[in-house]
């Protein structure tokens, strides 16, 4: 089931004959964005530990790609616990003392993955200890010709509220240490251009809204704190050096859902945002959702947010990788990715309940420490730099959720798929027909860590939303 290709000239040209690495883009911001990212001419390359996704999804985004599904390819790796697994480019003055090749082909030549393995011997340190660290680096060749990484876009990171608050030090080590990696690897190989998976959580609780871009930057969670310690690495890392050109894309809430119904959020264990908890009560999946507070100071007491429809993400990220290929000397630029409208908690349930007829009960709980009365944004600046602006309402964002969730009652998986734990299984064939649509590849197409889709011929409780 492939869908249209969306004609947009500027983002072609940005597109033509590059390539992406896209890291986290099996989850659900990351798989969307992948989608698109295709559909406007870019190659993707994904990588992801599929901590909280699934691999799936990527057979999923393939399906939709159709013939662009040939310039997807993936990778289960992970940023942290000192790997480096990125790719990069310009290995041209490698020499053979400090690597080991291994090429691994795919099919015919149409696909081959290069795995290179980097080691540093340090001896003589603590005591004749030697340490031992690997620099995992890949890049892609198709056709026999070299796919060079043009830009990243970096999603992959922990994105719970309430977990960053009993495991700080997971959230600092997962979401800082993993993207210093991917920032020295970059760095070493001449991949400047990254697009950074921010959140409005590093707004904090401020006083007012809508928040710019210029509002000061006090989160009140380890979540929202990783958030705003990579964006100054970030601007520091352009001091030091001006050819870098970032991005940072300050997210609201994203929901909703591809409008085929064939990608959503599938969370792993009980949701922690309000759209994929209200989706479960309404496939019977859990008994009622609980507010998170109803004596707010606003027009019905729950929490206002500004949500935005997770294909109008998508799209924003194409926009800014269209803004850094045309402008080389963006330096490190922040933007929020919002509607500029502010939506409580009861009036997204209304709108859900229209749009799936299902009735939602509720449970009013106590206010959440740390969560903000109102938060909206306004997208000025991106709208007059980025040429971008979130097309879909409240009404299309719940329309598109319940089509995903209708399609999927247990989102990638299956009740008997669905571990203790919540984890997913990864799905089958078999699984793949049950949700009613093919893919590019089987089970026999992925070989060992990686593979590409397609060829010449493809046949907790929540109830006030936290920011991402």
């Amino acid at each position: 089931m492939a869908v249209e290709k969306t004609e947009n000239g500027a983002a072609a040209a940005a597109a033509a004959g590059r390539t992406v690495l896209v890291t986290g883009g099996a989850g659900y911001i990351g798989s969307h964005a992948v989608l698109q990212l295709l559909l406007a001419g870019f190659r993707a390359v994904v990588v992801d530990n599929l901590h909280n996704s699934i691999e799936l999804a990527v057979r999923r985004v393939a399906a939709l790609a159709g013939d662009h599904a040939r310039n997807l390819s993936f990778h289960k790796g992970s940023l942290h616990f000192g790997y480096k697994m990125f790719c990069i480019l310009r290995l041209i003055s490698v020499t053979r003392e400090h690597w080991k090749w291994f090429l691994l082909q795919q099919g015919k030549v149409t696909t081959c993955l290069v795995i290179v393995y980097l080691i540093h011997l340090k001896a003589l340190m603590y005591s004749l200890q030697i340490h031992i660290k690997h620099h995992y680096l890949f890049f892609i060749v198709r056709d026999n010709l070299l796919l060079r990484f043009d830009a990243v876009v970096h999603f992959a990171g922990l994105k719970a509220v309430g977990e960053s608050v009993q495991k700080p030090l997971l959230y600092y080590d997962n979401n800082v240490i993993g993207t210093i990696n991917l920032l020295d690897v970059m760095a070493a190989h001449g991949c400047k251009k990254l697009v950074f998976s921010s959140s409005a959580a590093v707004y904090g609780s401020p006083k007012n809204s809508p928040c710019t871009e210029e509002f000061p930057l006090t989160p009140n969670n380890p979540y929202g704190k990783t958030k705003l310690v990579v964006e100054d690495i970030c601007r520091d890392i352009f001091r030091s050096d001006p050819e870098w050109n970032i991005i940072l894309l300050r997210y609201f809430n994203p929901v909703g859902a591809h409008p085929s119904g064939y990608l959503g959020e599938d969370p792993c264990g009980i949701p922690n945002n309000l759209m994929p908890y209200v989706q479960q009560v309404a496939v019977g999946r859990r008994p009622a959702l609980t507010v998170l507070g109803n004596d707010y100071a606003t027009r019905d007491g729950t929490g206002i947010r500004d949500y935005i429809h997770v294909v109008d993400l998508a799209d924003g990220h194409i926009a800014a990788l269209q803004k850094l290929f045309e402008n080389p000397s963006i330096g490190c630029e922040a933007y929020n990715l919002g509607t500029g409208r502010g939506t409580s908690v009861l009036e997204i349930v209304a709108a859900f309940e229209k749009a799936s007829g299902k009735k939602i009960p509720l449970i009013i709980g106590p206010r959440r420490p740390g969560d903000a009365e109102i938060l909206f944004s306004t997208t000025a600046k991106a709208e007059r730099e980025l040429n971008w602006k979130a097309k879909y309402g409240i009404e299309e964002m719940c329309r598109d959720q319940w089509n995903w969730a209708s399609k999927n009652p247990y989102g990638y998986g299956s009740p008997d798929s669905t571990k203790q734990n919540g984890h997913h299984t990864n799905g089958s064939a078999d699984s793949l027909k049950q949700n009613g649509h093919y893919t590019h590849g089987s089970a026999n197409s992925t070989r060992q860590n990686g593979y590409g889709f397609g060829s010449s011929n493809p046949t907790t409780q929540t109830g006030n939303g936290h920011v991402r």
